[in-house]
């Protein structure tokens, strides 16, 4: 490549100071010339990247999966769209402290979750009045099936719920259904 001073790339008599042209002149009449080549050797380019995900990417892996992918692949689709970043040590700290974080949390609300379990069965019965019929039998209602697990309550009596307060933690609750 071309020196950024103007005197270097002058011929060697025409450097020094010897004309009255001032340098600025000279350095204009010296960019006329003919331009010389410059060859820069490259280096061997990198067929694939280490990155880790950012997103979800259906068939390619979950948040937080690293991955060795093509340039390419990473250049012209992942980087632009913000869905990978490239694997640096600094990057992979932070991931394992943002996953330290995510794992603390977990275990924060699972303990949560045990101790309402062990205060919920602590309590003994709940009481529910309940708008009865003919005999024991009363009108049912509701409940969310994914969260509670309640026998099939037609007549008056105590029954076993369960409650999932948790993917692991699930309390037993005893009702005691009477009419009203």
């Amino acid at each position: 490549m071309a020196s950024p001073s103007c005197a270097s790339t002058l011929p060697w008599t025409s450097a020094f100071p010897s004309s009255s042209r001032p340098l600025a002149e000279r350095c204009l009449t010296s960019s006329r010339r003919a331009p010389s080549l410059v060859i820069v050797a490259q280096g061997k380019v990198k067929k694939y990247r280490q990155v880790i995900l950012t997103d979800d990417i259906e068939e390619v892996g979950k948040k937080g999966d690293t991955l060795k992918v093509r340039a390419g692949f990473f250049r012209n689709f992942l980087l632009p769209k913000g869905k990978a970043t490239l694997l640096t040590p600094e990057v992979l700290k932070e991931m394992q402290l943002e996953q330290e974080r995510i794992e603390a949390e977990k275990k924060r609300v699972k303990e949560e979750a045990q101790q309402l379990a062990r205060v919920f069965e602590t309590i003994g019965a709940f009481k529910i009045p309940r708008k009865g019929g003919k005999g024991k039998q009363i009108f049912g209602r509701d409940v969310d099936k994914r969260l509670v697990t309640v026998p099939e309550i037609r007549e008056i009596g105590e029954y076993v719920a369960e409650i999932k307060l948790h993917p692991d933690v699930t309390a037993r609750v005893r009702l005691n259904v009477y009419a009203k």
